[in-house]
């Protein structure tokens, strides 16, 4: 498969979830819960049939997962060469407290890898891409695309970014080991943006995920230089387990600090 193939199209069709989302945004829309007590909006499920419509007329043979149909059972879906792992609205708390840091996300996996991804952030008309072979960009409104990678040395102090809505003992307590460093909190897949776009030098998660949230951003990290890698030092991998919550990890650019073992005593 030649994924730059697939740039415009999905990029597209994210830009038009993204409008979905924001027609919902602009009412005043309704919270429900999800079983696990997250909230879901109508925007997560409109987002959510227009991308999985558009990526069935793309490649009819590729099975998706969205965080909004379902896990197939890990028997049948062990089995897939590839696959679309989507989360069509990434950051509903943010969305709920309308502070605009939410993202689409779409990502192809290949290998337990993503070789593919796309975050589009409706508010900003922002959309970062990540494609094996072809490197990580950043697409502003009208401008042209530009180039994005990882910072190649850390900031003093080290400018690391974190979640708005799970920060716990474990981050404070890295931070603390740190020493001096820049704090900023924010929303869904933008951390893992911000360090490919060489903003942030650091994102440690040490907190739940699933792997609809991180596939995306991660294709764009490492399209743009950088490493997301488990606590003991492999990369974040996919569809190797029959639950879909990730291990705690952390998303690098700079390799001039031992990360690892900053984090080792925090798990």
């Amino acid at each position: 498969m030649h994924l730059e193939k697939l740039i415009e199209p999905v990029t597209a069709l994210s830009e038009e979830a993204g409008k979905a989302i924001l027609e919902v945004y602009a009412t005043d829309f309704d919270v429900q819960s999800k079983d696990d007590a997250s909230p879901l909006t109508q925007a997560d499920l409109a987002a959510h049939r227009r991308i999985v419509a558009g990526l069935r007329d793309l490649t009819p043979d590729i099975p998706i997962i969205s965080e909004e149909s379902g896990l197939p059972a890990f028997a049948e879906r062990s089995q897939w060469p590839r696959y679309w792992l989507i989360d069509p609205l990434d950051g509903t708390k943010e969305f709920v407290s309308r502070n605009g840091e939410f993202t689409v996300n779409i990502a192809l996996i290949e290998a337990n890898r993503p070789v593919f991804g796309v975050v589009h952030v409706p508010v900003h008309g922002k959309t970062y891409i990540g494609c094996e072979g072809h490197g990580a960009e950043l697409r502003e409104s009208n401008a042209a695309a530009s180039r994005i990678a990882v910072a190649t040395s850390s900031s003093q102090p080290v400018r690391v970014v974190g979640s708005r809505s799970h920060r716990g003992s474990s981050l404070d307590a890295f931070l603390e080991k740190l020493g001096a460093a820049d704090m900023v909190a924010m929303g869904s897949s933008l951390k893992f943006c911000t360090v490919a776009e060489g903003k942030a030098d650091i994102y440690p998660r040490l907190g739940p995920t699933s792997e609809w949230d991180t596939a995306a951003a991660q294709a764009v990290v490492e399209q743009a230089g950088g490493q997301v890698l488990e606590l003991d030092g492999n990369p974040l991998s996919y569809n190797k387990k029959s639950e879909i919550l990730n291990p705690y990890f952390v998303v690098v650019g700079p390799t001039d600090h031992d990360w690892l073992a900053l984090l080792a005593d925090d798990e």
